[in-house]
């Protein structure tokens, strides 16, 4: 309290009194008992009032003792209960909560987790995954500046998520209790796959699967992969003490279009207690890219044969050499390339024109540049009649799509006539033309697309030496042949920019957080932030339908479902204001993660409380855990000296007070005639 308020109180007092004396005592003949009385009332009133106007601020200290928070975190997911462990966690987490010597010493406080960690003191082992690392993700929230101990109740099996051993913040210290039996039991698991989403069809796509063991014996299985009750694959495997993990490396042909779906299955052991973990789903989508190419060309030349037998080296492209004159039903063509034009091929350039079809032009000494300039907007050509020899030089910075060097500037050179090429659009070049060692601006090999109609130009014949050249460095042409294959990829692709893209998975297990996301873009093809999206969610079995909007998120929508039960589902997703639509679908697989372990994650556990500088501790030495942190002076209880401040008028007695002696005041008044 500062000098100014103790003499406004002061002075506050002697105004109350002079005010009293005055209208109670002075002048006043007959000095009763009751007018005395009535004074002191009035003084009260307003002492009180002028107190309350000063509104002093009161301080005071308060011992207070404050406890080191003790965290008790019990796994609530299903695996608890699936390896018969639930009564026993129950009991060691209530032998904790309930201990008389860490409730003195600590705030104990109860959580579970599963996908994230939850304030409660009773566990009911129903968790469909199990995210440890999201412990350490929500701790860091709690207690930043206090050391604190954890005790976790864990078997340390984690079904989704990040390493958990290095995530726990530095001023946490834990201390699981490893529940489960740590004998080792024998079991065989396809414990992950990788596999591309998509494949062409009639190629073979490529399939990556991890097979682990738990045991000491020397076993032997059969792994297999199926479709539908075909088996497609079969491979012996043998495991031993010191081979516990076995890749499996499988080409699968690509036989049939659509969404093809397979298990790999690794046959279960006589012994085996878990056999839910001997198989595993996946799904590839088979594209059908097959494309009718047309050469069309005047002249014979060794670049047709090789140009041929290098595009058909893919399956999915078949070409048709057509001499000029003999152009007719160019309809059932994706592709033109267009050998050394003239004015003879007028007709296949108005076909390319109408049906905006995309095309590959090349030139050479037989080339009529002049017709040229006059079928196409991307160059203007000037020639003239005598030839020049071109050099290749690599662009590294060409990203229309990837392609490496394949020794381009050592190739020989192409042949064409001497001509000034000029870019009249906007061109993506893969090679420059050289002229002996000096490298030209003037592309080699370049690419356009106007309107989504895409030409490729390749100014210079006798690519067959190319071809030949790359057999004689590699004994193959296989680096031509997928040189030439991306360049006909990458013209023949009909991939449109769509408005609405929708990103989704083809499997989910049970439990899983189903996450669909989406963007949508305007006739500019810029992202909109502010469309709407809606999706309608059908199961195929029962009929029932589920209506969601999509969320927005940093860089597009999402709208995220659970507890969806096992089937096959269908959906729709709309942008309401453009009526756009996209239809997909998803199966939800009767598979609990939850279900894939026989053993505790004891190393994982042991190695979590060594960086921590925790403990790991047994369900046997429950009594060790709470004597230990019972008798760690690291976690003493702080006692504290609070000083509390408050302001006068926070007292409601004072209010109390002033109704008293007003009240008071009035009615002796009253009742003596004095009002």
């Amino acid at each position: 309290m500062t000098n100014t308020t103790i003499f406004l109180i002061i002075l506050s007092v002697v105004i109350a009194g002079l005010l009293s004396f005055y209208q109670y005592i002075y002048k006043v003949k007959n000095r009763s008992k009751v007018t005395l009385f009535l004074a002191f009332l009035r003084f009260i009133s307003i002492f009180t009032i002028l107190l309350l106007l000063i509104n002093p601020i009161i301080s005071r200290k308060i011992n207070e003792i404050e406890k080191i928070p003790l965290l008790i975190i019990v796994d609530n997911s299903s695996s608890i209960d699936e390896l018969e462990n639930a009564n026993k966690v129950t009991e060691l987490h209530n032998a904790i909560l309930k201990d008389k010597g860490l409730n003195e010493k600590f705030s104990v406080q109860s959580y579970t987790f599963d996908e994230g960690l939850k304030s409660s003191e009773s566990p009911d082992f129903k968790g469909k995954q199990t995210r440890i690392d999201n412990i350490a993700k929500d701790l860091k929230q709690l207690y930043r500046n206090k050391k604190y101990p954890v005790v976790l109740l864990t078997d340390g099996n984690q079904t989704h998520g990040n390493d958990y051993v290095y995530a726990f913040p530095e001023n946490i210290s834990v201390n699981p209790m490893i529940i489960g039996d740590t004998t080792t039991v024998i079991d065989l698991k396809v414990s992950q796959i990788n596999v591309n989403k998509y494949a062409f069809l009639k190629n073979k796509f490529p399939i990556e699967v991890f097979l682990q063991y738990n045991g000491n014996q020397e076993v032997e299985s059969m792994f297999s992969i199926m479709q539908g009750n075909q088996v497609v694959y079969k491979e012996k495997v043998r495991f031993a003490k010191d081979k516990r993990s076995i890749t499996v490396d499988v080409l699968l042909p690509a036989t049939r279009v659509g969404i093809q779906k397979y298990t790999a299955i690794i046959l279960p052991l006589s012994t085996e207690k878990n056999k839910t973990n001997n198989s595993k789903f996946f799904a590839v989508e088979i594209l059908d890219q097959r494309s009718e190419i047309a050469l069309i060309t005047d002249i014979i030349h060794p670049d047709i044969s090789a140009l041929k037998r290098s595009i058909e080296v893919n399956e999915q492209r078949k070409v048709k050499v057509l001499k000029v004159n003999e152009v007719k039903e160019l309809d059932k063509y994706n592709l033109f390339v267009i050998y050394q034009p003239n004015s003879k091929f007028l007709t296949a350039f108005n076909h390319i024109e109408k049906s905006k079809s995309n095309c590959f032009i090349i030139t050479g000494k037989h080339t009529d540049f002049n017709f040229l300039n006059g079928m196409q907007d991307d160059f203007d050509f000037k020639s003239t009649n005598q030839s020049e020899n071109y050099s290749a030089t690599f662009n590294g910075s060409f990203t229309n799509f990837s392609q490496e060097n394949i020794g381009f500037d050592n190739f020989s050179p192409l042949e064409n006539k001497f001509v000034s090429v000029v870019p009249k659009n906007k061109i993506e070049t893969l090679l420059f033309a050289r002229i002996r060692n000096v490298t030209l601006e003037t592309p080699l090999l370049s690419f356009t697309e106007v309107n989504k109609q895409r030409f490729a130009y390749l100014f210079g014949e006798n690519l067959w030496k190319w071809r030949s050249e790359t057999y004689l460095a590699k004994n193959d042409f296989k680096d031509f042949d997928l040189f030439i294959d991306k360049t006909i990829q990458y013209l023949v692709s009909n991939d449109t920019k769509k408005s609405l893209v929708i990103s989704h998975g083809n499997f989910y297990n049970t439990g899983e957080s189903i996450s669909i996301k989406a963007q949508y873009f305007n006739k500019n093809y810029e992202f909109d932030e502010d469309a709407r999206l809606e999706i309608n969610l059908v199961n195929t079995a029962t009929k029932k339908a589920l209506k969601y909007n999509f969320s927005k998120t940093n860089n597009g929508f999402e709208v995220v479902f659970n507890d969806l039960i096992a089937g096959n589902y269908t959906f729709l997703v709309k942008e309401t204001r453009s009526n756009t639509t996209y239809t997909g679908g998803f199966e939800v697989l009767d598979f609990n993660s939850e279900k894939q372990f026989v053993n505790p994650n004891k190393d994982q556990l042991v190695q979590l409380a060594n960086n921590t500088n925790g403990i790991a501790y047994y369900p046997d030495q429950i009594k060790t855990l709470i004597d230990a942190l019972a008798n760690d002076d690291q976690y003493k209880p702080i006692a504290k000296e609070i000083t509390q401040k408050s302001p006068l008028i926070d007292l409601k007695w004072l209010l109390v007070l002033l109704a008293i002696s007003l009240a008071t005041e009035w009615f002796i008044r009253k009742y003596n005639g004095l009002v």
